[in-house]
């Protein structure tokens, strides 16, 4: 016996787009009412606690810090920088780089998958239809998905939630969707975790981390070069197709 899914039906469509929906409704609520809550002075005012906690229960501290970071990155919170730089606050460099990429690969992902469900699904059917400029544009993405993906990721001035919504929107695969996310967010969360590690003499300074340093040149060159590296092979691949005229 074949099995067969079920119709398409206008509630079936209608349904598809509520987690998108959801997550939308909850990054709204949450700019109104955490912007003022998840900040360094929150951070300073609770170090002895998160420290203390911590020590006593590092496993469950790292859980709890993994899907806090998950519920920031997935409902666009605020408070994502700040989420990093404690990363490094309380696990140091290399723990708190994991779990910053892991926590934030995985709220990607949510919003990858919520927007693909629905409002994805539809954009996608019409761009595999659509001719002109679109099905050029379409087959240029489709012909340097991973490098394009890549980009967004290593692109600082690129809003985290526009490279987690736009891929989504254009049918890539989920596949390189999750590797070029994982791998392209390593250089930030390098830089922010860092800035977290020396967070507790800031703090005793009586100042507050520098987050800048992303833009200090010897830090933002290697992250532009790879950028320029992920391009490449796009520019590479426009100028033969000229000549190719």
């Amino acid at each position: 016996m074949s099995s067969m899914s079920a119709p398409d039906t206008p509630t079936r469509r209608w349904t598809r787009h509520l987690p998108l929906a959801a997550i939308l409704l909850v990054a709204g609520l949450g700019f109104f009412l955490l912007r003022d809550t998840l900040t360094f002075e929150t951070l300073r005012a609770n170090r002895e606690a998160l420290t203390a906690f911590r020590d006593a229960h590092f496993l469950v501290m790292a859980l709890g810090f993994a899907l806090a970071y998950v519920a920031i990155v997935a409902f666009s919170l605020p408070g994502a920088a700040v989420a990093s730089v404690t990363g490094g606050f309380l696990f140091g460099l290399w723990a708190g780089t994991a779990l910053n990429v892991a926590a934030a690969t995985v709220g990607a992902v949510l919003i990858f998958l919520a927007a693909r469900a629905g409002l994805g699904r539809t954009v996608a059917q019409r761009l595999e239809t659509s001719e002109g400029t679109l099905k050029r544009v379409k087959d240029g993405l489709r012909d340097n998905e991973v490098n394009v993906l890549l980009v967004l990721r290593l692109v600082p001035v690129v809003p985290f939630f526009v490279a987690n919504l736009l891929p989504a929107l254009v049918g890539v695969s989920f596949r390189n969707f999750l590797w070029t996310t994982a791998v392209g967010i390593i250089p930030g969360a390098l830089v922010f975790t860092s800035i977290g590690v020396g967070l507790g003499e800031v703090f005793d300074r009586g100042e507050s981390p520098d987050l800048s340093l992303l833009w200090a040149p010897h830090v933002i060159g290697p992250i532009l070069g790879l950028a320029a590296l992920a391009a490449l092979p796009i520019v590479v691949k426009a100028l033969r197709g000229k000549e190719g005229v």
